[in-house]
C-alpha cells in the first residue's frame, strides 16, 4: 500500500541478514521493433541500511542492471554470465522505520539507456546482492522523431540513433505541386527532436504558398515560375481562363512580342499619324508628321515612308525609285525614330504620293494592315539634269571646239551653259569658267600641248544643274620655236595689262578696303629714303552678283553630298537646321563639321542671303574667325559647311562652367576675340552682330567669330559706316549711334566687344539684367554704364569703359586692344591697375592756370557754366560731373596733369 492506501504490486526482495546474496530478476523477450537505442525506466524503493540493527554487514543500498540481446526467446536457458551489465543502480532517497509508520513511501525513479542494440530482441535483469529493495514499475521505450511538414516538405516519423549524440539525417519530400529549390533536410537528434532544416522547396509555376500547401492560382491570376512569390494580376489588356494558370493571354487585337516578358502588358499596332505637314521645294520635299494618337501602349514607334509616282490622272502609279535611282531619302527611308524625312531627287513637276506608316514592335502580329496616312504632292521646276555626250569638234594650239546635247531633263528652259575647264591634276589651284547661250563654244587662251579638263552644265530660273562628267582634251603642241617667242611675248603683254589695271583699279578703289584708316594710313609711308605702299586686298560683294551661286563657286569649295554624313541635328538657325556631321574627303580622314541647311520653301532673298554668308565666310582665313570648309549647292537641301566647335557658343559654355576659369585665362578669351575682330576690322568688315552667343568655342577653347549673316563690307569712304535699310538690331550689345542712326562701323563693334567681355567676366549674364530694350536705350544715354562683374580686376574694367565712350572716335581700335590685352596677360599684376589703358596723346596741362583753361585742353568746354555757377574757379576747387564717362574722362586727366606738374619745374598748382 502507499501513502493513499493504495494497493502496489511490487517486486521485492529483502535478505539483509545473510551474507553473499545473488538474487536475480528477469524480464521476459523483449522485440526491439526497430529500436537501436532503448531506454528503462525504473520506479524502486529501497530501506535505509542504518535503520535496521545488526546488519552493517550484510546490507547494501544498491543493485544492478544488465541486459541480453537475442534474435529470439530462448526461454529459461540463460546463464547469469552471458548478460551485460548495464549499470549499479542507487537509490536517491532511502526510507526508515519512521516512514513506515506514517505510511510515507520514497519512490525512487532512474532511466538508463542501452544501444547500439543489433538483434531482434533482449531481456533485462536485476541482481540483488543484498539491499532491501522493491521494484515498483520497469518501462521500457525508445526515442523517435514524429512526422511534420517543414517548408513545403514532408518529414516522416523517424527512430534516433543509437549513440546519445548520433544525428540521423532525414530527406524530405516536397508537398504537392512543390519542387525542390534546395535539397529540403533535418535532422533527428537523439533526444527525438528535430533540428534546424536545411533547403526547401517551392511552389511550382501556377501555384502558390498558403499554410505549407501549394494551393493554384486563381482565375484572373497568373504565375509563370516556380518560386515562393504569390501569384500576380494578369498584365493589362489579358486573362486568365482557367486556375493554375502560368501565362495570361493577350486579350483580341492585343499582342505581345517575342522580346517581351510575361508580365509586360500586351500592346498593339499604333494608330495613324497625324498631322503630316509638306513642304515642296523645286524637286525635293519635306515631310513633317505628328506621333500617333495611339502608340499601342509601346515606346518603339518607328515609320517608313512609302514613295509613289503617279501619273496626272492619280490612276497609274509605280514605285518613285524605279528608273530613278538616284531618288534619296534623309536620314533613311524605314525605321525612321523621329517624326520627319526629306526626300531628294525627283522629277520635276510630276505627282507623287508619300504613305507615312506607323509601326512598332507587334505589328507584325496583327493581320490587320499597319495604321498610315497619305499626302499627295506635286515637284515644282528644278535645276535641269546633268549634261551628257560631251564631243570635241577640233584643238588647235590655243583653242578647242565643244558641243554637247541638252540635258536629257531641261526641266524648264535653259538661260545659259557653264563651262568649267583647267589644267590636269590643277583643279584645287586654279580654274576658270565661260558661259554659252548654245550647246557649243570655242574655249580659246590655252596654253599648247597641255591637257586640259572640261565640264559643262545647264541652268535654269531655277538653278544650276549638276556639272558634266570630266572630259580630257589636250591642245595641239607648238610647232616651231617662234610661236614659242610669240607665246612668251602674249603672256608678258598680258601680265603688264593685268598688273595695269590692278593698279588703275587700285587707284579708283575697286573693291572694298579697311573700313576705319587714320588719315596717314591712306597715304604712302616715306622713311629712310625707301616709299612703301599699303597693302592692297580686294574682295567681291557676293551681293554684286547676279546668280549668288556663282559667287560662292568663286570663294567656296563645292562638296560632293556623298562625301557628306549628317548624324543629329544640334539647333536651328536664321535659315534653317544646324547638323553635325562628318566629312570625308579623298585621302583625307574624316572630320566633324557643322552644316547649316537651307530650309525648305525658301524665298529668293532667302536664298541670296544664305549663299551670300558662305561667300564672305569664304573670303576669311584666321584662327579666331569660322573656317569654312565648303559648300553643297549643286544638290537639296543646300548646306554651309564649317569646322565643328566641340563646346558651342561662348555665353553657354560660361554658364555651363561658372567661376572654374582664372583670371588669365578668362582675359586669353577676350584676346583670342580681340585678335579675330582685328582681323576682320582689316578686311574692312563690320560684324553687327558681335556678341557671346556668336562666338563659338573649341575643344582646345579657342575663340572663333561666327555668324556673319548681318556683316557687311564697308566702302572705304570718310564715314566708314553702313547704313542698314531696316530690321532688328540687338539693342543690349549696339552703339548708341548705331541704334539711334543706323550707322555701323568697326567702332561701334568695339562698343559691341565691351559688352562681350562684360559676359566673358560674369561668366555669361544676361547684360543690364531684366531692364527692357528701351531702358537700356535711355540708361546709355543718360551716361549710365555696366557696372563691374564680380572679382573683375579694375584694369579690365576700365577697358570696357574705353570701348563704350559715347564718341565713337574715342573708342579705340581693335589693334589696340589686342596690344592691351598681351601686356596684361604678360604683367597679370597690371590687371589691378585703374589707370587709362589705351596709349592716347596726352595733352599739355602746365599751362592751365584756371578751370576754364582746363576745360579747353580736355573737350570739355561745355561745362565752363556749371563749374562756375557751383563757384568752381580755381583747380583747388573739388569737382562733380553727374555723367559716369564725363567723370573717369575728368579725373583721368587730372592723374596725367598731376604726373606731369610733380615732374616739370614749372609754378606748383595745388590739385
Amino acid at each position: 500500500m502507499d501513502e493513499y492506501f493504495s494497493p502496489i504490486h511490487t517486486y521485492q526482495v529483502c535478505n539483509v541478514m545473510s551474507p553473499s546474496q545473488n538474487n536475480w530478476l528477469r524480464t521476459n523477450w523483449i522485440q526491439r521493433d526497430g529500436a537501436r537505442r532503448i531506454y528503462i525506466e525504473m520506479k524502486f524503493t529501497l530501506r535505509d541500511c542504518n535503520s535496521m540493527p545488526g546488519v552493517l554487514g550484510t546490507c547494501k543500498e544498491t543493485f544492478n542492471l544488465y541486459y541480453y540481446e537475442t534474435d529470439r526467446d530462448v526461454g529459461t536457458s540463460i546463464w547469469e554470465s552471458q548478460f551485460s551489465k548495464i549499470d549499479t543502480i542507487a537509490a536517491d532517497e532511502s526510507f526508515t522505520n519512521v516512514d513506515l509508520g506514517v505510511r510515507r513511501l520514497k519512490l525512487n525513479t532512474e532511466i538508463r539507456g542501452v544501444g547500439p542494440l543489433s538483434k531482434r530482441g533482449f531481456y533485462l535483469a536485476f541482481q540483488d546482492i543484498g539491499a532491501c529493495i522493491a521494484v515498483v514499475s520497469v518501462r521500457v521505450y525508445y526515442k523517435r522523431c514524429t512526422g511534420m511538414a517543414r517548408n513545403l516538405a514532408v518529414f516522416t516519423d523517424v527512430v534516433t540513433g543509437a549513440d546519445s549524440s548520433s544525428l540521423v539525417e532525414v530527406r524530405g519530400q516536397c508537398v504537392d505541386h512543390a519542387e525542390e529549390r534546395d535539397t529540403p533536410k533535418m535532422y533527428c537528434s537523439a533526444e527525438g527532436e528535430w533540428l534546424v532544416p536545411i533547403g526547401r522547396c517551392v511552389c511550382s509555376a501556377g501555384f502558390e504558398e498558403h499554410r505549407d500547401n501549394c494551393i493554384a492560382c486563381e482565375v484572373g491570376f497568373y504565375k509563370p515560375v516556380a518560386g515562393d512569390q504569390l501569384c500576380g494580376k494578369c498584365p493589362l489588356h489579358s486573362h486568365s481562363e482557367t486556375r493554375a494558370a502560368l501565362t495570361c493571354p493577350c486579350d483580341a487585337n492585343f499582342y505581345r512580342s517575342s522580346t517581351d516578358p510575361s508580365a509586360s502588358p500586351c500592346t498593339r499596332p499604333p494608330s495613324a499619324p497625324v498631322n503630316i505637314i509638306s513642304s515642296v521645294n523645286g524637286t525635293s520635299v519635306s515631310l513633317e508628321w505628328g506621333s500617333p494618337l495611339d502608340t499601342g501602349g509601346r515606346s518603339d514607334v518607328i515609320y517608313d515612308v512609302l514613295c509613289q509616282k503617279c501619273d496626272k490622272d492619280g490612276a497609274q502609279c509605280e514605285d518613285c525609285r524605279v528608273g530613278a535611282a538616284l531618288v534619296r531619302f534623309i536620314p533613311q527611308q524605314t525605321g525612321l525614330t523621329e517624326p520627319w524625312v526629306t526626300v531628294l531627287n525627283l522629277a520635276a513637276h510630276s505627282n507623287y504620293t508619300f504613305r507615312i506608316v506607323a509601326l512598332n514592335g507587334v505589328t507584325h502580329l496583327s493581320n490587320e494592315p499597319p495604321q498610315s496616312v497619305l499626302v499627295n504632292i506635286t515637284t515644282n521646276q528644278a535645276a535641269p539634269s546633268q549634261v551628257m555626250a560631251i564631243r570635241q569638234e577640233n584643238a588647235s594650239q590655243n583653242s578647242v571646239t565643244l558641243f554637247w546635247h541638252e540635258p536629257a531633263q531641261p526641266n524648264g528652259v535653259i538661260l545659259e551653259y557653264d563651262i568649267k575647264y583647267y589644267e590636269k591634276d590643277n583643279e584645287q589651284q586654279s580654274y576658270a569658267t565661260l558661259k554659252s547661250k548654245n550647246t557649243s563654244a570655242k574655249v580659246s587662251g590655252l596654253k599648247p600641248g597641255t591637257s586640259y579638263i572640261f565640264q559643262i552644265r545647264a541652268r535654269t530660273s531655277a538653278g544650276c544643274g549638276r556639272f558634266s562628267q570630266s572630259v580630257e582634251i589636250q591642245t595641239a603642241p607648238l610647232r616651231n620655236t617662234n610661236m614659242t617667242i610669240i607665246w612668251i611675248c602674249m603672256a608678258s603683254v598680258t601680265g603688264l595689262v593685268t598688273f595695269l589695271a590692278v593698279v588703275i583699279c587700285r587707284k579708283r578703289r575697286c573693291g572694298y578696303s579697311k573700313a576705319f584708316q587714320d588719315s596717314d594710313e591712306e597715304k604712302m609711308h616715306y622713311q629712310n629714303g625707301h616709299v612703301s605702299f599699303p597693302e592692297a586686298r580686294f574682295y567681291i560683294d557676293p551681293h554684286t552678283y547676279e546668280d549668288p551661286c556663282q559667287a560662292v563657286h568663286e570663294f567656296a569649295r563645292e562638296i560632293e553630298a556623298s562625301r557628306i554624313k549628317i548624324e543629329k541635328i544640334i539647333g536651328s538657325g536664321e535659315f534653317g537646321e544646324v547638323c553635325y556631321g562628318r566629312m570625308k574627303l579623298p585621302g583625307k580622314r574624316d572630320i566633324p563639321v557643322a552644316l547649316k541647311t537651307l530650309k525648305a520653301g525658301y524665298t529668293e532673298k532667302q536664298r541670296r542671303d544664305f549663299l551670300g554668308e558662305a561667300s564672305i565666310m569664304a573670303q576669311f582665313d584666321h584662327p579666331n574667325v569660322i573656317h569654312l570648309e565648303g559648300v553643297v549647292t549643286r544638290s537639296k537641301p543646300v548646306m554651309i559647311i564649317t569646322e565643328y566647335m566641340e563646346n558651342g557658343s561662348l555665353d553657354s559654355f560660361l554658364r555651363r562652367h561658372d567661376g572654374q576659369f582664372t583670371i588669365i585665362q578668362l582675359v586669353g578669351i577676350l584676346r583670342g576675340i580681340a585678335a579675330g575682330m582685328t582681323y576682320l576690322a582689316d578686311l574692312g568688315y563690320v560684324h553687327r552682330d558681335l556678341a557671346a552667343r556668336n562666338v563659338l568655342v573649341n575643344s582646345n577653347l579657342v575663340c572663333k567669330i561666327s555668324d556673319f549673316g548681318l556683316s557687311r563690307v564697308l566702302e572705304d569712304d570718310p564715314d566708314a559706316a553702313y547704313t542698314t535699310s531696316g530690321g532688328k538690331i540687338p539693342i543690349r550689345w549696339t552703339a548708341p549711334e548705331a541704334i539711334t542712326y543706323r550707322k555701323f562701323s568697326s567702332s561701334s563693334d568695339v562698343w559691341s566687344y565691351g559688352v562681350v567681355m562684360w559676359e566673358v567676366m560674369s561668366y555669361g549674364e544676361r547684360p543690364y539684367w531684366n531692364l527692357t530694350n528701351r531702358d537700356v536705350i535711355k540708361s546709355v544715354e543718360e551716361g549710365y554704364r555696366l557696372p563691374a562683374p564680380m572679382g573683375c580686376p579694375g584694369a579690365l574694367h576700365t577697358l570696357m569703359l574705353d570701348c563704350w565712350q559715347k564718341d565713337r572716335n574715342e573708342r579705340p581700335r581693335f589693334c589696340q586692344i589686342v596690344t592691351v590685352l598681351d601686356k596684361l596677360i604678360r604683367n597679370p599684376e597690371n590687371l589691378k591697375l585703374n589707370s587709362p589703358l589705351m596709349n592716347r596723346s596726352i595733352p599739355d596741362f602746365t599751362s592751365c592756370r584756371s578751370v576754364d583753361d582746363w576745360l579747353d585742353t580736355i573737350k570739355m568746354g561745355r561745362y565752363k557754366d556749371h563749374f562756375a555757377a557751383g563757384g568752381y574757379l580755381t583747380l583747388g576747387h573739388r569737382l562733380g560731373v553727374t555723367l559716369m564717362g564725363h567723370q573717369k574722362k575728368i579725373m583721368t586727366s587730372v592723374q596725367m596733369m598731376r604726373a606731369q606738374v610733380l615732374n616739370q619745374s614749372v609754378p606748383s598748382v595745388h590739385i
